[in-house]
């Protein structure tokens, strides 16, 4: 048994502000002020995946159910759609913009998954 409990994320951003808001106000997850308007999110379910690579880079993939659903939602509330869903050998996949300017992918695995980690349908 890890002694590990959780995982903290960073991502930095030219407009950290607006991408708060958005993780609060469009995703809707949960998170607490920890001063001065510094959020700290709530995530679900998560997952961690080693690749090869050069040291110090990291990447961020949100997952859901059904990716065509999840856009058509998230385009609804106004996020930029950055790529169309290209098909990968371990799930679908699909580039969103962030108003700060950067990009996350999004994607619907279709790879074994680990049994503690669950992803509700949307």
């Amino acid at each position: 048994m890890s002694s590990i409990t959780g995982v903290h994320f960073i991502i930095e951003s030219a407009d950290a502000d607006a991408d708060r808001a958005f993780f609060r106000d469009v995703l809707g997850l949960d998170c607490v002020d920890a001063g001065a308007g510094w959020l700290i999110f709530a995530l679900p379910a998560a997952e961690l995946a080693v690749h090869p690579g050069a040291n110090g880079e990291h990447q961020l993939y949100l997952m859901c159910a059904n990716l065509e659903a999840t856009l058509n939602q998230l385009a609804g509330k106004g996020v930029a759609i950055l790529s169309s869903i290209s098909q990968q050998r371990w799930g679908r996949l699909a580039l969103i913009g962030l108003p700060g300017g950067g990009q996350i992918s999004i994607y619907e695995p279709h790879h074994p998954r680990p049994s503690s980690v669950t992803i509700s349908p949307s």
